[in-house]
């Protein structure tokens, strides 16, 4: 029997509830492949600054670095926004990310056909979308210096610093175009190209690795026109590769053409474990009420068996467990619109309703 260690990182808000239910799904996918999951649990965010005064600790960032895979629930909320610089939630995630060195995130936006009608957008513009975001994640003004705020200057001033070494556009590239490999052949490059010189340099970077790889289809877009493009026509992209700050921004859009934020997973990676992650936030609000949305998280362990356990099969299981789950017409609070045949059900009873489809469905074959 294979073992897989795996790290959980709860975080804040309603991240302990959708942690603890994908968790039962996956557990249920590794038992029908016979694999044993080693998992420890760590404060992080918000809750690790309550316990411990730090929003990660060094032993935490090292039990990560030993596990094969380590998956977030979700960090911060308004009883730490008082709180500046590394004294944040949000400063243990690009920590955490930085030394993990999950350089590439992949964010699907899938619109699930019995959700195309939750969007605000009208149905026929998004029925059949599937985007791949591939945002570069530890370089760029996330990470630059020098960043600056004095606040004792004649007139108050802030900058931060956007840089990018060849080296790291090039990694990002790379996946981005492994992926569009796999899918449509297709990698639209997005950037700021008119006015920023970092922008300029990120394309020149793209187009030169390009020259190697004949058999993907480069386009470039500027990034204000992406926004409008992906709420106009968002079936014309099959692969996104952009910058940190542009990544962050457009993949939120994109969240909204599914239905909701809470049906968007994502997987981090680079060259050790692979750090997976719903793009909702903590939703302080919600937390410990039931009403959370738990099908990012449990997409995101799909993308965990798939790009850290190296599990197709079991991805594909559960994949099809949602939309099984979705197609019976189990909605959670966000997406639920009251049409007939929509049921409105919580967090809890949303991950039973996967597990039983997951229970019920057959095992995939995949291919090597």
């Amino acid at each position: 029997m294979k073992t897989f260690k795996l790290v959980t990182l709860p975080g804040d808000g309603i991240g302990s509830e959708v942690v603890e239910g994908a968790l039962r799904i996956l557990e249920a996918a590794c038992e029908r492949h016979n694999i044993k999951l080693e998992i420890s649990e760590h404060l992080f965010g918000g809750a690790a600054i309550d316990e411990l005064g730090t929003p990660v600790t060094d032993e935490t960032l090292e039990a990560c670095k030993a596990a094969d895979a380590v998956l977030l629930g979700a960090v911060g909320g308004e009883k730490w926004d008082h709180l500046t610089g590394a004294d944040r939630p949000e400063s243990g995630l690009l920590r955490l990310r930085s030394e993990l060195g999950v350089f590439a995130n992949f964010r699907p936006v899938k619109v699930y056909p019995e959700l195309a009608h939750a969007s605000s957008l009208k149905e026929e513009v998004i029925s059949g979308v599937d985007i791949l975001i591939v945002r570069e994640l530890t370089g760029g003004i996330y990470f630059g210096q020098p960043r600056v705020t004095d606040l004792e200057a004649e007139d108050p001033f802030a900058y931060d610093t956007m840089r990018y070494h060849r080296s790291e556009v090039v990694r990002v590239a790379e996946k981005a175009f492994q992926a569009a490999a796999l899918r449509d052949g297709r990698v639209c490059s997005v950037d700021k190209a008119n006015v920023l010189g970092s922008s300029r340099f990120w394309r020149d970077t793209v187009v030169e690795f390009a020259k190697s790889h004949s058999d993907i289809s480069l386009t470039h877009m500027l990034v204000d026109n992406c926004a409008m493009q992906l709420v106009r026509d968002p079936k014309q992209f099959d692969v996104v590769l952009t910058s940190n700050l542009f990544g962050d921004i457009l993949s939120d859009e994109a969240a909204m053409l599914t239905g909701s934020i809470g049906m968007l997973p994502s997987a981090s990676l680079g060259n050790g474990p692979g750090l997976f992650e719903p793009v909702h936030g903590s939703a302080p609000d919600i937390a410990g009420q039931n009403k959370a949305n738990p099908l990012a998280t449990i997409a995101s362990v799909a993308l965990l068996c798939r790009y850290s356990f190296d599990m197709e099969d079991a991805a594909v299981e559960i994949e099809k467990s949602i939309e099984s789950a979705l197609a019976e017409g189990y909605r959670t609070g966000d997406i639920y619109t009251g049409q007939t045949g929509e049921e409105l059900v919580g967090t809890e009873e949303m991950c039973q309703q996967v597990l039983k489809a997951l229970d019920a469905t057959p095992q995939q074959q995949i291919a090597d």
